[in-house]
């Protein structure tokens, strides 16, 4: 495992953005996992201008987002599809075709993982990290054996969630992500976190015991997992 630890949160995003960019250029076909989230979103800008440089090219790029809520459409403001849209798809040259998102497929999210399957698997995953430790929406207490599925969301991630709503009752209760396993299955991973807020969540998912409590823990057992953080979220974090 590769631990980055930057000055701030631009410096971490570009970080994430230069490993990003020059794996498009070694693969332009390649396929990614995508997450939501603020965490992300200054990396996708990032990329966006990469790309409209004409540094980098998506055409050929195949996506597979992470989760999605249960009950939105997708034109809604507040779902994932949005979010992609008006965060990163909208500002490249990608194919929108070519971009998956696991409520698509509903009722048999097996599907989804078979997608994936078909087309190759997912060489590139970037994730995020919740509070208590979820990745997707797969919060504690998922099999690390996980499937995609369709699950009820914790009380910490409807909380933290509350802030892109109106009011805290109109956040969805249920949503549809990627497994856990499915996650793992990914060639590369690369997980980045900003803030305070995150810090006891990455000691515990890099320090702590592999454990489905916290389910960013699985990490540890993958072989090619980069991790990007700033210094408030490596705060807790034991430096050698």
């Amino acid at each position: 495992m590769e631990i980055y630890i930057e000055d701030n949160y631009d410096a971490l995003s570009k970080r994430a953005v230069d490993i990003i960019a020059s794996f498009l250029k070694e693969k332009p076909t390649a396929v990614l996992g995508l997450p939501t989230g603020s965490t992300p979103q200054k990396t996708y800008e990032m990329l966006a201008k990469k790309c409209s440089r004409g540094e980098i090219s998506f055409k050929k790029v195949k996506t597979f987002n992470l989760d999605e809520y249960s009950g939105l459409s997708p034109a809604d403001r507040q779902s994932y599809h949005f979010f992609m849209n008006k965060n990163l798809f909208s500002k490249t040259d990608i194919d929108i075709k070519n971009t998956f998102f696991p409520i698509d497929f509903k009722p048999d999210f097996k599907k989804y993982d078979k997608k994936i399957k078909e087309l190759g698997g997912i060489d590139l995953q970037l994730l995020g990290i919740g509070r208590d430790g979820h990745i997707g929406f797969n919060e504690p207490g998922s099999k690390f054996s996980s499937k995609s599925r369709e699950i009820s969301l914790a009380k910490p991630t409807i909380e933290d969630n509350a802030r892109f709503f109106k009011s805290i009752k109109d956040v969805p209760i249920k949503a549809v992500t990627m497994g856990i396993d499915t996650i793992m299955g990914a060639k590369k991973i690369i997980l980045i976190a900003s803030g305070e807020k995150k810090n006891q969540a990455i000691f515990n998912a890099l320090e702590g015991k592999a454990s489905t409590k916290v389910p960013a823990s699985i990490i540890q057992r993958h072989k090619n997992v980069i991790v990007i953080l700033d210094k408030e979220a490596a705060r807790k974090l034991n430096k050698k």
